[in-house]
């Protein structure tokens, strides 16, 4: 099988998964932790996701702007003294 070939089949197999949006995925998850507690009580939930979203979210966009704050600033829609309080908040500064 030569590249080309094997770009089609890569073509061919990734059209057939369904690609699941980041809502699905959340919805997914925290189905799965509310489960997972059976019934415990839990507090801070908001905050919890927020955590475990956003150090992920600095993270790629600060490697996809090449650690430009600036540019990572725009591409969030964040003014760039939060996003550098983010980073400190994280420890990705």
């Amino acid at each position: 099988m030569d590249t080309k070939d094997l770009k089609q089949t890569n073509s061919s197999a990734q059209a057939q998964i369904p690609q699941q949006t980041l809502r699905d995925t959340v919805h997914q998850s925290l189905s799965s932790y509310f489960k997972q507690l059976d019934g415990q009580p839990v507090t801070d939930v908001y905050q919890m996701v927020l955590s475990e979203i956003e150090a992920p979210l600095f993270e790629s966009v600060m490697a996809y702007t090449k650690d430009n704050q600036t540019k990572a600033s725009e591409v969030l829609g964040l003014n760039r003294g939060t996003l550098r309080k983010k980073l400190k908040q994280y420890g990705l500064l």
